[in-house]
């Protein structure tokens, strides 16, 4: 996808987007085949719910019908959301992730699993789990140290709900 083609789709889908409460995270066009695949990805701080994601994706499908945005040829919109294991990339992201198991890529250090605890303008502090029944310990990540980071699919992961709960108790 062109860059031009890419701002002017980003120019003409993310009020839309914004309109509706969520962030227009990705655009992307591919080829399947013959035909071509927009793929919007769209979050807000309280996640997108299916209701949400069909209502944007009504308003995104009526908005690129009236317009010559995608062309002539055909095309589908698949509207989503960033999924289990998403990148961090903005700031928003890691204030999303917090709680969450992250995989850090730093600079000097190699890699880091470790718990996003908070997120501040300059980076993150994170609990870095023990190692053979040692404590947890914390540690402060700048942004700048941070070469990627991607959040890590927990099965046994205690929602934001059940970890308040215990704490009331």
């Amino acid at each position: 996808m062109s860059t031009t083609q890419s701002e002017r789709l980003r120019e003409l889908l993310e009020p839309l987007v914004t309109s509706q409460g969520l962030d227009l995270e990705e655009i992307a066009v591919d080829s399947v085949g013959r035909k071509r695949v927009l793929r919007v990805v769209v979050d807000s701080d309280e996640g997108a719910d299916l209701d949400a994601i069909a209502d944007v994706s009504r308003e995104l499908s009526a908005k690129l019908d009236e317009t010559d945005a995608m062309g002539q040829g055909e095309y589908t919109l698949e509207v989503g959301t960033p999924g289990a294991e998403r990148e961090l990339r903005e700031h928003r992201h890691y204030v999303r992730a917090t709680g969450r198991l992250v995989k850090f890529q730093l600079a000097e250090d190699g890699e880091l699993v470790a718990r996003l605890l908070t997120v501040d303008d300059e980076g993150v502090d994170v609990e870095v789990p023990g190692v053979k029944g040692r404590k947890a310990t914390t540690r402060r990540l700048a942004f700048a140290d941070i070469v990627k980071a991607r959040v890590q699919v927990e099965f046994s992961r205690k929602d934001k709900k059940d970890m308040k709960e215990e704490e009331e108790a």
